[in-house]
């Protein structure tokens, strides 16, 4: 019997030429990162277990993200915590807004700069470190202890998780995208739905997506409980990989006969755009269904859409247009990279004279750290990846989460709206 490709990437990992669901294994760890949120815990866990090198500097990386560009005194001084650590231990990878060259969020920030490929297993410190699987590889978070553990041995113990394999099918509508198809699959399956699972998407459809739409999805497989999300490197995954970088990149997808926990075949030709409506992000409606729905911010950004993709389609409905008057739009390039692409293209031009406040490459609003929090009683579309209780601001607020088509449209209307509304 063949494998998934979950198990293909694990039985590599472990130097076996095969392994099943539920067997539990120690995987080499081809690189391990984490942020400003979960690094200095690690960091110091590190030093009570007194080591003295990591493993491989080189495959260890550091993204300052969150909490920057600093917002508190507590957040500078943790940056400063994770300079001096790099500075130790010999990590290259060290990513801090205004050094002089790339930074941002970090789930957009590794694949550009070409850390990512095929067939690896990443340890990361944020729960949508899942996104690489758009990439092929085996990518999912951990706690603290156990990412300073990867960093000091180069390697985790794991249970191989089983595999629901989702064929989408069918021509993509106008304005449906990598966001609406995730969203419409959690909403199906629920939270819970692919708890300690890994979730592979593949079919036509998926097919069709750009990269940048595929790391949308994959980054909110978590959302449904899943240990890791994944797609098959096709010719399309070795463009983006060769455009930053990485030269040669095997094809990777699972055997025909391999053994999955369940197969679901979902036909897009009629989904409209989706969105996920409060508290959670299951709690999936149609667009249509929440035309009445008023707005006080719209939020573009973050590692599930501040993409320049996700950029050229919010400037598109955005440009010529004013947002709707009591509005507040707030735009937030992933990274340096994306900022500047999207300065040399006119957009960030379009999002400010729409009436928008355009700004510097951060984590800040999505996690309800600082830039753009909702006060007590406001309501706010979101192109983040969560809408929990107080997860952009007051407990009191509500979070609306979408693709940045339908954010852009909301932003012009004032309410949530389909793009066609805007653009006919």
């Amino acid at each position: 019997m063949g494998m998934t490709l979950t198990e293909k990437i694990l039985a590599r990992a472990c130097g076996r030429e095969q392994v099943r669901a539920g067997e539990i294994i120690r995987a080499a760890v081809d690189l391990v990162f984490a942020s400003d949120v979960t690094m200095p815990l690690a960091a110091i866990e590190l030093e009570r277990m007194q080591v003295e090198r990591l493993f491989d500097p080189e495959r260890v990386a550091i993204i300052c993200d969150h909490f920057t560009p600093n917002a508190t005194v507590e957040g500078a001084q943790r940056v400063k915590q994770l300079r001096d650590f790099a500075r130790r231990y010999g990590v290259h990878h060290f990513y801090e807004p205004g050094c002089g060259g790339n930074f941002g969020v970090e789930h957009t920030l590794l694949p550009e700069e070409g850390l990512v490929r095929p067939g690896m297993v990443i340890v990361g410190g944020d729960s949508h470190t899942t996104s690489y699987g758009a990439l092929g590889a085996f990518a999912s978070g951990f706690g603290s202890t156990d990412i300073a553990a990867a960093m000091a041995l180069g390697e985790l113990w794991l249970r191989v998780p089983a595999t629901m394999r989702f064929v989408f099918s069918g021509a993509l509508p106008r304005w449906v995208g990598g966001k609406d198809l995730i969203l419409h699959t959690i909403g199906r399956i629920g939270v819970a739905g692919a708890l300690y699972r890994a979730m592979e998407f593949d079919g036509p459809a998926i097919a069709a997506l750009s990269v940048e739409q595929r790391l949308t999805m994959c980054n909110m497989a978590v959302e449904a409980g899943a240990k890791n999300g994944l797609m098959p490197v096709d010719e399309e995954t070795c463009r983006y990989l060769a455009a930053h970088g990485v030269g040669e990149a095997p094809s990777l997808s699972s055997d025909p006969d391999a053994n999955f926990y369940s197969v679901t075949e979902i036909d897009v030709s009629d989904l409209e755009p989706q969105v996920a409506c409060p508290f959670s992000p299951d709690n999936v409606q149609p667009v249509s269904a929440l035309r009445d729905t008023r707005l006080d911010a719209v939020f573009i950004g973050s590692c599930t859409n501040g993409r320049i993709e996700d950029l050229r389609v919010a400037a598109s409905i955005l440009g010529g247009r004013r947002i709707y008057p009591g509005v507040r739009l707030l735009v937030i390039p992933a990274t340096q990279r994306v900022y500047q692409q999207a300065l040399r293209e006119g957009l960030l031009m379009a999002f400010v004279q729409a009436g928008a406040a355009v700004g510097a490459p951060t984590c800040g609003p999505c996690f309800g750290g600082h830039t753009g929090l909702l006060a007590a009683g406001e309501r706010a579309l979101s192109t983040s990846n969560r809408n929990f209780v107080g997860r952009m601001g007051h407990p009191q607020s509500q979070v609306y989460l979408a693709s940045a088509a339908v954010a852009a449209a909301s932003a012009v209307l004032g309410r949530i709206a389909h793009p066609e509304e805007v653009m006919g």
